[in-house]
This record gives C-alpha cells, sequence and structure tokens, in this order.
C-alpha cells in the first residue's frame, strides 16, 4: 500500500485550523443570535430571524467559491486565492467579536468572501497532488476530511465553552486566532507545492519519482502583474473588487428574505453553463459533466438535512434535550463537536474498508456510496422522529449568558441526539469526501476548479433549503408567552406545576409586572399605539375626559392580548399532552403530573419529531431512488 504525498499533511493542517475558526463561529452563532443578539424580539420572529441569517450565511459562504474558484482558474491561481482567503477570514472573524448587529452583517460578509478564496482551491490543491488513476486519490480526500473535522470537533470545545461561559466575543475572537495559525501554517510550507509524486502503479516495486509541478500557480504571471485599469495590476484589482463587495454581502445577510431571488438565478446560471461545456465536450467529459449535475441534487437533498445541525438540532438540543450530566449542564454549542468526533473515530476504518473492498474487487462505486450516505442519513432523523417516546420532564437551563432561565420541560435523553448525529456522520462519510474526490477526477482539469466551486454551490442551495426546512420547527408564540417565561425564572419551582387560576392567584403581583413591561411590544400596532399616542396627546392639553377613553381602549386591548397569550399557552400544552397520550409517547396518569411549561415544550417537542421525521422519510426514498439509477450513472462516468 503506497504513502499519501508530503504535502498532504501541511494542507491538512491548514485546513483543520480553517475549520477550527469556521465551526467555532458556527457553535455559536444562531445561539448568540437568539438568546443575545435578538433575545428583544417575540417568538417567532427571533427564531425565523435567527434561521434566516444563518440560512443565508450558509448559502453564500458555500455559493461564492464557484466565483472564487473561477477567478483563481484564470487569474489568481489556487495558492494566491487561498492566502487571500484566509486574510479575509481572520479579519472576518475580529469584527464578529464586537457585538452589534451592524458588525455582524460586515463578519459575516468577510467570511462568506474569505470562504470563497480559501474553500474551493485548497480542495483543489488536494486533487492536483494526484496522477490521473490514482488509487489513493478517495482514501487522500478523506483522510484530508479528518483535517475538517479534527479542527471542527476541538472548535466547539474551546470557542462555544469560552463563548457561552465567558462571553460571546472571547468565542468569536479566539476563532479568530485559529484562522491566522492557519494562514501561517500554509504560507511557510507552500514552496512544498513545487513538485508533486509520478507512481507507477502497475509495477509494485516501482519507486517513487519527484517531478515539477508548480500546483496552485497563477495561468498566467505575466498577465495577472501587468497593470490595466488606472495602472492598477488585475491581482490588486480582485483584492480591491472583495473588499469593496463587503457592503454588498452584509446586505444581502440583512436581508435574508431575498435571499431566493439573488441565489436561485445563481444557481440555475451556473447548472447551465456546466450544461453548456458539457455539451460542447466530447462524449467522455460531456457525460462525466452530467453524473457531476445530477449528483448534485442528491448533495443539496443531503446537505439541506444534514445542515439542520447548525439551526433546528441546535436549538432542539438547547430546548428539548436533557443536557444535565450529574451536576453539570452540557452547553448546548459542545453538540457541535458530536459530529466531528465520530467523523475522527470513523474515518480510519472507513478508509480502510473502502481500500481492503478495491484490493478485492468489491468497492462500492461512487454512486452506491452517495445512496448509503443518504440512507444513514435518513435513519439519523428517522430516530429524532421517535424520540418523543423517550421523553421526561426535567429541570433545564434554555436561556443565555445574562439571562439564564430554568424551566420544567419535555425533554429526550442526550444519547439519542448523539446516536443522530453518529448516523448522519456515516452517511456524511460515504458522500461528502467521495463527492469532493469525484469532482476532481470527473471535471476537465481547465474547470477543475470551477467545477468545485459549483459543487460547494450546491451546499450553498441546502443551506438555503435547510432556512426554509428549520422555520417548519418554529411555533407561532403571542407576546405574552415569551414575558412568561421572562419572570418564570423567580418563581418558585412549585408555581410551573399549578393550573391557571391557581397561577393567576399565586402571582397577581409578577403577571402586573410583565402587563406593563409589555406595554411597547403590544403597542407596536399601528392602530393602538395611535390611540394611545392620542391618549397621551389629550393628558397633556389636560382633556381628560377623552383621556379616559382612549385610556380604556387601551387597557382593554392590553388585557385581551394577555388573557389570549396565556390561554394559547395553556391550550397547546393541552393539546400536545393528548396528542403524546395517543401515540403513547406518554401515559394519561404521567399527563396529569406535568407542569405547564412542560406541557408546552412537549408541543415544541412533538413538533420537531414531526419535522425531523418528514425530512427521514423524503431522504430514505432518495437513497432508493438513487440506489436503482446507479448502474445507469456509472457507466456514464467511463471509470476503469
Amino acid at each position: 500500500m503506497y504513502k499519501q504525498p508530503k504535502s498532504l499533511a501541511f494542507l491538512f493542517f491548514t485546513e483543520m485550523w480553517e475549520r477550527f475558526s469556521f465551526y467555532g463561529m458556527r457553535a455559536l452563532l444562531t445561539l448568540y443570535l437568539t438568546l443575545q443578539l435578538f433575545r428583544h424580539l417575540q417568538e417567532p420572529e427571533k427564531k425565523a430571524a435567527a434561521f434566516g441569517i444563518y440560512a443565508a450565511y450558509g448559502a453564500l459562504v458555500y455559493a461564492t467559491p464557484f466565483i472564487g474558484g473561477l477567478i483563481a482558474d484564470k487569474f489568481l491561481g489556487y495558492k494566491k486565492a487561498i492566502i487571500w482567503g484566509a486574510i479575509l477570514m481572520a479579519v472576518g472573524h475580529f469584527v464578529m467579536a464586537i457585538e452589534s448587529e451592524f458588525f455582524l452583517y460586515l463578519a459575516l460578509a468577510f467570511l462568506i468572501i474569505g470562504n470563497g478564496f480559501f474553500k474551493p482551491n485548497i480542495s483543489s490543491i488536494v486533487g492536483n497532488l494526484y496522477m490521473e488513476n490514482d488509487p489513493r486519490r478517495d482514501s487522500g480526500f478523506t483522510i484530508f476530511y479528518m483535517g475538517v473535522n479534527l479542527g471542527a470537533f476541538f472548535s466547539p470545545l474551546i470557542c462555544g465553552i469560552i463563548g457561552e461561559t465567558f462571553g460571546w466575543h472571547w468565542g468569536f475572537g479566539i476563532a479568530g486566532l485559529g484562522m491566522i495559525i492557519g494562514l501561517v501554517v500554509f504560507m511557510r510550507n507552500q514552496k512544498n507545492l513545487d513538485h508533486k509524486e509520478s507512481i507507477d502503479f502497475n509495477n509494485p516495486s516501482a519507486e517513487v519519482q519527484i517531478v515539477p509541478a508548480q500546483i496552485g500557480a497563477p495561468p498566467h504571471v505575466e498577465e495577472l502583474q501587468k497593470k490595466r485599469f488606472f495602472g492598477i495590476s488585475i491581482e490588486h484589482c480582485i483584492y480591491a473588487l472583495s473588499v469593496a463587495s463587503v457592503a454588498v454581502f452584509a446586505l444581502l445577510v440583512k436581508n435574508y428574505q431575498f435571499m431566493t431571488y439573488a441565489l436561485t438565478p445563481f444557481a440555475v446560471a451556473v447548472v447551465l453553463i456546466i450544461f453548456v461545456i458539457a455539451v460542447r465536450s466530447p462524449k467522455v467529459e460531456r457525460q462525466r459533466l452530467f453524473v457531476i449535475l445530477i449528483l448534485l441534487f442528491f448533495t443539496v437533498l443531503f446537505f439541506a438535512f444534514f445542515e439542520q445541525a447548525g439551526s433546528s438540532l441546535t436549538l432542539f438540543a438547547n430546548e428539548n434535550v436533557n443536557r444535565n450530566l450529574f451536576s453539570f449542564t452540557v452547553p448546548t454549542s459542545l453538540f457541535q463537536s458530536v459530529n466531528p468526533l465520530f467523523i475522527l473515530v470513523l474515518a480510519t476504518p472507513l478508509t480502510m474498508l473502502w481500500l481492503r473492498l478495491a484490493e478485492r474487487k468489491r468497492e462500492p462505486n461512487t454512486v452506491v456510496k452517495f445512496s448509503l450516505g443518504l440512507f444513514f442519513l435518513s435513519l439519523g432523523f428517522l430516530l429524532l422522529a421517535v424520540a418523543p417516546y423517550f421523553v421526561r420532564a426535567v429541570s433545564l437551563n434554555v436561556g443565555g449568558i445574562d439571562t439564564p432561565l430554568v424551566l420544567h420541560i419535555a425533554a429526550v435523553p442526550m444519547l439519542i441526539l448523539i446516536v443522530s448525529y453518529m448516523l448522519q456522520t456515516i452517511g456524511e462519510l460515504c458522500l461528502s469526501p467521495i463527492g469532493l474526490s469525484m469532482v476532481t477526477k470527473l471535471s476537465p482539469p481547465r474547470i477543475t476548479a470551477m467545477v468545485m466551486g459549483a459543487w460547494f454551490l450546491s451546499s450553498a442551495m441546502a443551506h438555503h433549503v435547510a432556512g426554509i426546512i428549520a422555520n417548519f420547527t418554529t411555533q407561532e408564540e403571542s407576546p405574552v408567552e415569551i414575558m412568561i417565561s421572562d419572570f418564570a425564572e423567580h418563581l418558585p419551582a412549585q408555581s410551573l406545576t399549578l393550573s391557571a387560576e391557581e397561577f393567576f392567584a399565586a402571582h397577581t403581583n409578577e403577571i402586573s409586572e410583565t402587563y406593563y413591561t409589555a406595554f411597547n411590544d403590544i403597542l407596536s400596532e399601528k392602530p393602538l399605539k395611535a390611540v394611545y399616542e392620542r391618549a397621551w396627546g389629550n393628558f397633556k392639553q389636560t382633556n381628560l375626559t377623552q383621556f379616559i377613553q382612549d385610556s380604556a381602549l387601551v387597557s382593554q386591548a392590553m388585557l385581551h392580548s394577555f388573557n389570549t397569550g396565556l390561554a394559547h399557552f395553556y391550550e397547546q400544552g393541552e393539546h400536545a399532552v393528548l396528542q403524546a397520550a395517543d401515540k403513547r409517547f406518554i401515559s394519561e396518569a404521567r399527563a396529569d403530573t406535568l407542569s405547564p411549561s412542560t406541557k408546552y415544550s412537549l408541543f415544541n417537542l412533538l413538533n420537531y419529531a414531526r419535522v425531523f421525521g418528514v425530512v427521514g422519510l423524503i431522504a430514505l426514498v432518495a437513497s432508493l431512488v438513487l440506489f436503482a439509477l446507479s448502474p445507469f450513472i456509472t457507466r456514464m462516468m467511463h471509470e476503469n
């Protein structure tokens, strides 16, 4: 068995530190948005905004690699693109440490553009380490993928714990340091890309030959340095335009509602470009590009479900998973380390399995591996769909750093979420590194980075679709429900087991305080606000009769809103209990002992389970369809 190219080692560590920074920020982003930056918003607006921003960021961070790959192919070359992308991402992480909505969008824009230059080109360099038909390619990409997940494993442990415990800005700042380390590792070792290994695999006793290669160098150095625009070279124009585009991407993230209109036409245009190139190419190239386009569709489907990890699964872990471990409460961000941990544990055995099967001529082909990926993903989500069978009532902190909130909730064991992540990880290992290898193997050399960018664009569409799916897990809640949660932390534990009437009687003062705290929220409706402003004007003008009439209207509307919200709180909880008892998730005897907050969180849990169940079934059907098509698609790959 031949060893991997030596340059794979430093590319491994470069990607490890870049992913440390990326996943460190990712582990905190949704929690930071819902528990800190947008905590003043009501439900479901708060979750919808968090999911929307996360989805827009995820979509754009995987859309820009198409442009970054194209620029590297035509102008910069892979090495310069990687260095420039790393610099931009480091800036983004440090800006993220400033806790402000304005700087949030600015930071995400820097990260989006930087990733566009970095991501496709480091993967393209890995592919260029190997000669054509090199059997080490798939295992090499799986090893490289371990570097991705080594960084992804440690970052939630470090950035997540520090961010959730000591302050969000500390977590984001440490992510920036990781990016700086990755940049230094690459710059100090890039000279190793000036050659590559040549091996005669038909002759086991043949020695490895080192040949000059200039991997990742600009395609036309002279053209790149030539001053064309007002005495500025093409290279510096690229740098200047990428910085100028920060404002554009910041606006796109801020106005995430318009991502459908921005991303979808772009994705369609990219697919059409590749389709046109395929049609104009020789038969073998044409059919290979068609294979890439077909598998792109299934990749979008896979990652639209898989990327629930950063949005709906994060909040599911925070709200409905029993994170109590002895006397310690596991921070929600730590669950982001579960997936990369399983990759580190399972990647080597799976790589060895592929190699052993290859030696016996029984290795599954690329399409079958994709099908297996979707199958294991479906099992992971179907497990979450039956999680309510294991529900228990526990006391759990579901608040943030500044606003801790301990409530009685309906929660499922941590083990269920961990096993689900394990199954999803097996699916990821069957699909993602194999997909990277396939793109470098099937793409014509002249457009490898561009097609790699299109591959990452599939992840962009997946993030966009993932945001839509995550929104199905949100639920409508009135302002009053949020206000109840706001002061519930100050109530004795036994209060959460009272009936509605007992609750009112026991906590008149707290409810009254919340009633007035809600004043601005409830007055956000313009007609009522106009009445309030008119009443205040009449009071200042000593028109007391009109003031009293207007104030009565305002008070009546506020009281109605409060009573409606509290009724909705209890109604949804009771409905969830009946539904859970009907499906035998809980017994009728247990249902009568649940507190109001537990019943309402059960409603939340059942909603998550319903959405995850649908996701699991769709993934299962897609897996079976792809498996049925595998002989036809495999023939189009023209593999010897």
